[in-house]
């Protein structure tokens, strides 16, 4: 079942489609798969929520949200839109998901379907997730006429308890096979190429250990605070919010073994079993921050948002330092951190490897791998070599491969749009299974306990714009970061009078 692809006449049902992730992820990625030509044009799309629309006001609120770079895209907007139609329902009465089934039923028999093809994406909060995958299985379902699959959007439950409550909830409902964990951070273009460049490069195999790096840095950060959704942030915090999905799903991909083939379920195996080998947290490796007002006084802090508790120790910065305890990893400090209202925005990796101990160069700066997952996907290598000229200098330069540069007018898809075609071609690589998410949970919700619970310590103040709490480089330097004083190097170069630093 899980191989079969879903192309002609298949029929996409988003649930949620008047709120904000309909509107400006899932719909503007199928519109973006339709540009493509990665979506037939025979398929039926609809949305389905419990506000009052026509089809006409739904395609009227979804089209400036596509993206158009060519006039030709632009004339294909409206051809895209008059594939969409609405459904306006409770999620909680059958008669509308039984509509719904009639409408599929009759499309089917217009197009002369023999086997039904349905995606049901549930762009919904988790209070309703329950619900809405109850009726779609009792009113919705085809039965052996045909095939479903149930995109489920994070969170999938807010500690082990409750994760292990929604899928008590869905597993006697939906089968593994038919249910997709979507996780957007899969999709991303560096990440979903962390498997070629760990398993298709025969040079890494020998360096990717403890014997030859020191430590694994997963980086996230956001140059913009909750700005007026304290209230909301308050209740999940950036571990939640970031840690425990995207980051630890990269940390997986970067760690994991080499799979034994590149069936979907093999995949999933590895990042579960390196998951398994991960030591539970250590309070003692944590740094917790909040940020307050900006330095020039501009931004307001986390606590002066109305909607926020004041005495609120929400933890808006986190840094935490993992151990793997298997042969290849064993050693090597893994720090995860996360932030908001931080001086940049970007996400990336960086791989440190360990430095020359003696001889003619055991004073050059250390080989770094950097990829930059966003914004300019990149990979770097940082290497030393000679100063061009006539003396024997050495300075640190990179390999570089900028995908801007490299791969000028390729398609690089949104990440919604690369995991529904992943979805549609039934390929579950890049979504997350049940054991993999009760993995995940039983490692973050001790920490989790930790910095919510009553005697929850206070994070440390940082200002807005800043790089986090003042105590973030001795906090790196105590957990295996060397950090060096490249004066003489930038990233990427531009002229030896201009100098951006990108480190």
């Amino acid at each position: 079942m899980s191989h079969v692809e879903f192309k002609e006449n298949t029929v996409i049902v988003v649930f949620g489609a008047s709120g904000d992730l309909a509107k400006k992820k899932t719909f503007p990625a199928l519109f973006g798969l339709y540009r493509e030509g990665y979506l037939s044009k025979t398929t039926k799309i609809m949305g389905y929520a419990r506000s009052k629309m026509t089809d006409e006001e739904l395609r009227t609120r979804l089209a400036p949200f596509f993206k158009t770079t060519t006039e030709e895209s632009k004339k294909l907007v409206e051809e895209f839109l008059q594939l969409v139609t609405y459904v306006s329902a409770p999620y909680d009465q059958p008669e509308g998901y039984q509509k719904l089934n009639s409408i599929i039923e009759k499309f089917d028999a217009e197009r002369n379907v023999t086997e039904s093809h349905r995606l049901y994406y549930l762009a919904l909060p988790p209070s309703v997730f329950t619900t809405v995958a109850s009726n779609l299985k009792k009113y919705a379902h085809p039965g052996d006429k045909g095939l479903v699959r149930l995109i489920v959007e994070k969170p999938f439950g807010r500690d082990l308890k409750t994760s292990r409550e929604l899928q008590r909830h869905l597993a006697p409902i939906w089968t593994e096979e038919e249910l997709y964990r979507i996780d957007h951070y899969l999709g991303k273009e560096m990440v979903k190429n962390m498997l070629p460049f760990r398993f298709a490069n025969n040079f890494l195999s020998a360096c990717w250990n403890n014997n030859f790096i020191t430590s694994v840095q997963i980086t996230f950060k956001e140059k913009f605070g909750t700005e007026g959704r304290g209230g909301y942030f308050d209740s999940i915090g950036i571990i939640r919010d970031v840690m425990q999905n995207h980051l630890l799903q990269v940390l997986t991909l970067l760690l994991m073994e080499r799979p034994r083939s590149a069936d979907p379920e093999a995949v999933r195996d590895e990042k579960v079993r390196l998951l398994k080998c991960i030591k539970e947290f250590d309070p003692k490796k944590v740094l917790l921050g909040q940020y307050t007002q900006s330095e020039d006084g501009t931004k307001p802090g986390y606590l002066d948002d109305a909607t926020v508790d004041p005495k609120s120790k929400c933890v808006t910065f986190a840094a935490m330092c993992l151990e793997v305890d298997n042969e290849r990893w064993e050693g090597v400090p893994i720090i995860l951190r996360a932030g908001k209202a931080l001086n940049a925005s970007k996400v990336e990796i960086r791989v440190q490897f360990k430095g020359t101990a003696n001889g003619m160069y055991s004073d050059v700066s250390r080989n770094e791998l950097v990829i930059r997952v966003q914004p300019d996907e990149a990979m770097y290598l940082k290497m030393n070599t000679k100063v061009p000229g006539i003396k024997n200098e050495t300075t640190t330069t990179e390999l570089d491969l900028s995908y801007k540069d490299r791969y000028k007018n390729f398609y690089i898809p949104e990440a919604y749009e690369s995991l529904i075609r992943d979805c549609l071609h039934g390929d579950h690589s890049n979504f997350v299974r049940d054991d993999e998410l009760e993995v995940s949970w039983k490692l973050f919700t001790p920490l989790l306990n930790f910095v919510e619970g009553d005697d929850a310590p206070k994070p440390l103040p940082y200002a807005y714009g800043t790089r986090g709490p003042n105590g973030l480089n001795q906090y790196l330097a105590d957990n295996g970061y060397v950090h060096e004083n490249h004066s003489s190097y930038s990233w990427p170069i531009t002229t030896p009078d201009v100098l951006e630093s990108k480190i």
